[in-house]
């Protein structure tokens, strides 16, 4: 999504986001988690494939060029949040009176619970389908016990699914009711790569889901985006290097 930056001949700046894909009896209902102010820095870092040790537990070569399958590539992302603006104006913004920014940093963290029963929302549609004849009518969400589907977007070529591995939150001023007002979040991720999800297909009767396959695409793209900007850099400097070669 887009934000103004007060001017209007300012450029629109995008806002990063998490996105949690869920699963409903009619298809995936995106719910996004934009951030207030975008992260100043974002740390990321990537682990190349090594070559497991041998039976007798000798190292395997180092130097050996061997990738089954792409890096592991973690994140750390700094997410800051303020409720003053909307303190300004109470009459606009009563939940912020009421939570401060509890409800945001709640919405958060809620990115690492199972989804141990169907929501409202996904009752109420669930509900409407049945009436509809749409999916037979059953509950189209059963109780599980994994974490839904996240998806980490920050701009249009940088959008992936993530686990989320760390959580910390350090409050920083707080209501009459002790609701923090003012927070830094500190969230790691972990990218989830397509053949996390298609690995399940190797198993006898397994198949995407809806949410699966989005984040699946999701990767696939963001890597081809890498691919095509690599080539740029690769372009635009191929001369001034094939120069200093010796052959």
């Amino acid at each position: 999504m887009t934000v103004s930056s007060g001017s209007p001949l300012a450029p629109k700046v995008v806002r990063g986001a998490f996105v949690r894909l869920d699963e409903i009896g009619i298809g995936v209902v995106p719910q996004v988690i934009a951030f207030q102010y975008n992260p100043e820095t974002l740390t990321r870092k990537l682990k190349p494939y090594e070559q497991p040790a041998d039976k007798q537990g000798t190292p395997q070569d180092p130097a050996a060029r061997a990738a089954p399958y792409d890096p592991e590539e973690e994140m750390d992302v700094a997410i800051a949040f303020d409720a003053m603006d909307d303190l300004a104006e109470p009459d606009r913004h009563p939940q912020t009176v009421i939570s401060g920014v509890a409800d945001r940093i709640s919405a958060l963290e809620m990115l690492m619970y199972p989804p141990a029963t169907p929501s409202l929302l996904t009752s109420a549609v669930g509900a409407l389908a049945g009436a509809l004849g749409i999916g037979g009518g059953a509950d189209p969400v059963p109780t599980t016990t994994e974490v839904p589907i996240v998806l980490f977007v920050w701009g249009p070529g940088r959008i992936v699914p993530v686990k989320i591995t760390t959580f910390s939150v350090e409050e920083q001023a707080f209501n009459s009711a002790l609701y923090p007002i003012r927070a830094k979040v500190t969230v790691g991720i972990r990218v989830l790569t397509a053949d996390y999800f298609t690995s399940k297909l190797t198993e006898k009767g397994a198949r995407l889901t809806a949410a699966e396959s989005i984040a699946a695409t999701a990767y696939r793209a963001a890597v081809e985006q890498k691919k095509v900007l690599a080539a740029v850099g690769v372009a635009s400097t191929v001369e001034s290097v094939l120069a200093t070669l010796p052959f």
